[in-house]
C-alpha cells in the first residue's frame, strides 16, 4: 500500500505532459497518455484493494505522509493520504469508472478540436478527485474540492466558441462557489474552536468540546451541508447541473457518475461524527434529499434533451443518497453511490453513442426506432435504465435503493419513505419514457452504429456491473461508519421490497401505455390547459432559474450598471471640476485691458467696504 501516492501521481503526470504538448501530439499519442495514465492509476488501485483485503493494515487504516504543507502558530497541516474502507471504496469508483469513461472518450472525441486539451483537463479532474477522497484533513480535502470545481468549469465550457457553453460553465462555477464559501466558513469555525482540521482528530475532539446540539457546531455543520448541496446539486443549489450538459458527453458521465456530484455525499459521510452531534442538521440533510429527488423526478418527466433527462435523474439519485445520510443509513448511501456510478456512467456513455449515431442530435423526439441500428447502445439503455428504475432482483440499483428505503422505514422517517417511493415511481416512468421514445416507434433519422474496442468494451463492462453482479461488490465500511439500525429486516423488509418492486414495474407499465404507439392520450393531456401549465413549469425545473434571476441576477446587474458610472468617483470628481471651472473664469479676467482692471479694483474695494460696514 506504499504505492498509494501513485494513484494521483499518474494522472498528474498525464496532465502535465498533455498540457505542455500544446496540441501538437497526434490523437493516438494523446489518447495513450490520457487514457493510459488513468489506467495505471486504476491498476494501482486494484493492487491496493487486493492488498487491503489480503493483508489489511493495523486497524484497517493506512496513512502515508508525503510532506508538510503548513505550520503556523501551532496549526499544522500535512499532505497525508488516509486510506480506510470509505476512501478505498471511493478510490475504486473514481479510478475504475473513470478509466472506462476515459477509454470511451478516446473514441467519442475523435476528430474534435482540442483532443489533447480534453484529456489534460480530465486527467487533472481525476487527480483532484483523488486528493479529495484521500486527504486526511479537511484542508487537503478542500484543495481537491476546489480543483474539481476548476476542472468542471474547464470541461463544461470545453466548446468555448459557443457563448451558451461558456455561460453554462460560468453558472456551474459560480453556484458551486457559493457552496464552497459556506464550506470554508465551516472550516474556519472548526479550526477556531478545535485547533485542527485533521478529520480523525475532529471526530475525537468534537464530542469533548461540543455538547450535543451546540450552536457553534450546528453552524459549522450547516456550512458543511451548504458546501455539500452546492457540489452535489441539491436544493437549493441544484440549478447548475442540467446546464452542465453543455460539455462533451464523457464529461457528463465523469461529473455525474464517478466524481464531482458524489463529493458532497462523501463529505457528509466522512464527517459523520460532527453531524451525529447535530441531529437537527442531520434531519435537514434527509429532508433536502427527499425534496430534491421528487422535484427532479417531475422535471425529468417533460425534458426533451436526452442528456438533460439523465442530468435530472442524477440530481434525483443523489437525493436518495442524502436521504440515506439523513436517516443514518451511512453504508446504504455509499453502496448506492457505488452502484449509481456503474449504471449512470453506462447511461451517459450510451447516450453519447446515440448522439454520435444520430449526427449530434439530442432531442429525443427527433429520434425513434433505433433499437436495430445501435444494438449495443439499446442494450446499455435497457440494463442501465432498469438499474436506474430499480427493477427487482436483477439490477444493482434495486439492492442499493431498497436498502435506503428500508432504513428510512426502520428509522421511523415515514415522510422520507413516501418521498423515496414516489421518486422510484417517477424514475421508472421518465426512464422508460426515454427508452421507448428513442429506441421504439417510427424512425425519424438515419443512424450509424459505433465500432471499435474503445467503444464497445466500456459499455459491456458497465452493463455487467449494472446488474446484480455490481450489487455483489460490498464496500468495506465496517468500523468506518456507524452501523445502521435497520439491518435485521425480516418480513417487514420483504414486504417493502415487494412494494418498491411493484412500484417500479407499475411505472414501466404506465410508461409503455403512454409512450408506445401513437401517444394520443399523453399528447391530449400535454395540450390541455393544466398540462401546458405543469409541462412548462416542470420543463423549467420548477422555475428556480427564473426565481434566482429575479432575486439575485437582476439586482446584481442593476448594481453593476449603477457602479459602472461610479457615483462615488463622480462625486469626488466635482472638486477638480470646480477648480477647473474657477480657473477658466479667472483666466478670462486676464484680458490686458486697463479699463477692466480699474473697474475690477473699484468693484473689489466697494465689495470689501460693504462687507466691513455690514459686519
Amino acid at each position: 500500500m506504499n504505492l498509494l501516492f501513485l494513484t494521483f501521481l499518474f494522472p498528474l503526470i498525464g496532465f502535465v505532459l498533455l498540457a505542455f504538448s500544446r496540441g501538437r501530439w497526434s490523437e493516438n499519442l494523446s489518447a495513450l497518455v490520457g487514457v493510459g495514465s488513468v489506467g495505471l492509476s486504476a491498476l494501482t488501485t486494484a493492487w491496493i484493494i487486493w492488498q487491503f483485503n489480503v493483508a489489511p493494515p493495523e486497524g484497517r487504516v493506512y496513512t502515508q505522509q508525503l510532506w508538510q504543507w503548513l505550520s503556523v502558530d501551532g496549526f499544522e497541516t500535512n499532505f497525508t493520504l488516509y486510506l480506510d474502507g470509505l476512501s478505498l471504496t471511493m478510490l475504486g469508483v473514481v479510478t475504475g469508472v473513470g478509466f472506462l469513461i476515459h477509454m470511451f472518450a478516446s473514441w467519442y472525441m475523435r476528430g474534435e478540436t482540442g483532443y489533447s486539451r480534453f484529456f489534460a483537463y480530465t486527467n487533472l479532474f481525476i487527480a483532484s478527485m483523488l486528493f479529495l477522497v484521500l486527504g486526511d484533513n479537511l484542508l487537503f480535502l478542500y484543495f481537491g474540492w476546489e480543483g474539481v470545481g476548476l476542472c468542471s468549469y474547464l470541461l463544461i465550457g470545453f466548446y468555448y466558441h459557443e457563448r451558451k457553453n461558456g455561460n453554462a460553465a460560468l453558472k456551474a462555477f459560480i453556484v458551486t462557489r457559493i457552496g464552497d464559501v459556506f464550506m470554508a466558513i465551516g472550516l474556519f469555525i472548526l479550526v477556531f474552536h478545535l485547533g485542527t482540521l485533521n478529520i480523525q482528530e475532529l471526530m475525537v475532539l468534537a464530542p469533548q468540546k461540543y455538547a450535543a446540539g451546540d450552536g457553534w457546531l450546528q453552524i459549522a455543520t450547516l456550512m458543511l451541508l451548504g458546501g455539500a448541496v452546492g457540489k452535489s446539486a441539491q436544493l437549493p443549489l441544484q440549478t447548475w447541473l442540467a446546464d452542465a450538459m453543455a460539455g462533451p458527453t464523457p464529461v457528463s458521465a465523469l461529473i455525474h457518475a464517478a466524481t464531482m456530484v458524489t463529493a458532497g455525499v462523501y463529505l457528509i459521510a466522512r464527517t459523520h461524527g460532527l453531524f451525529l452531534l447535530t441531529p437537527e442538521v442531520l434531519e435537514l440533510v434527509g429532508t433536502v434529499g427527499g425534496v430534491t429527488l421528487v422535484l427532479a423526478g417531475f422535471a425529468a418527466l417533460v425534458q426533451t434533451d436526452i442528456k438533460r433527462i439523465l442530468a435530472y435523474s442524477t440530481m434525483s439519485q443523489i437525493g436518495y443518497m442524502f436521504l440515506a445520510l439523513g436517516v443514518g443509513a451511512w453504508d446504504a448511501a455509499i453502496f448506492h453511490l457505488m452502484t449509481h456510478a456503474f449504471f449512470k456512467a453506462l447511461l451517459f456513455l450510451a447516450s453519447g453513442a446515440v448522439i454520435i449515431a444520430c449526427h449530434h442530435e439530442q432531442n429525443i423526439f427527433k429520434m425513434g426506432g433505433l433499437w436495430k441500428k445501435v444494438p449495443l447502445a439499446y442494450a446499455s439503455f435497457l440494463v442501465g435504465g432498469a438499474a436506474l428504475a430499480a427493477l427487482p432482483m436483477v439490477t444493482a440499483g434495486f439492492y442499493s435503493k431498497d436498502e435506503i428505503l428500508w432504513e428510512a422505514f426502520a428509522s421511523g422517517h415515514q415522510g422520507l419513505l413516501y418521498a423515496g417511493l414516489a421518486g422510484a415511481f417517477l424514475t421508472s416512468i421518465y426512464t422508460f419514457r426515454l427508452i421507448f421514445i428513442v429506441f421504439h416507434g417510427e424512425a425519424k433519422t438515419e443512424a450509424h452504429d459505433g465500432h471499435g474496442i474503445t467503444y464497445a468494451l466500456p459499455l459491456m463492462l458497465l452493463i455487467v456491473l449494472s446488474t446484480f453482479v455490481g450489487a455483489m461488490i460490498t464496500p468495506p465500511l465496517a468500523g468506518v461508519l456507524p452501523e445502521s439500525i435497520g439491518h435485521a429486516g425480516g418480513e417487514a423488509k420483504h414486504s417493502l421490497e415487494i412494494t418498491s418492486g411493484a412500484i417500479a414495474l407499475a411505472g414501466i407499465l404506465i410508461a409503455a401505455l403512454l409512450f408506445l404507439g401513437k401517444r394520443s392520450f399523453i399528447n391530449a393531456l400535454a395540450n390541455s390547459a393544466p398540462g401546458r401549465f405543469l409541462g412548462a413549469w416542470w420543463y423549467a425545473a420548477w422555475g428556480f432559474d427564473w426565481l434566482y434571476d429575479k432575486l439575485f441576477v437582476t439586482p446584481y446587474l442593476l448594481l453593476c450598471r449603477l457602479l459602472g458610472r461610479d457615483p462615488i468617483d463622480q462625486t469626488i470628481g466635482l472638486l477638480p471640476l470646480l477648480a477647473r471651472g474657477g480657473n477658466a473664469i479667472l483666466s478670462r479676467s486676464e484680458s490686458g485691458q486697463l479699463r477692466w482692471y480699474a473697474t475690477s479694483i473699484v468693484g473689489g474695494a466697494v465689495l470689501l467696504l460693504g462687507i466691513v460696514l455690514l459686519a
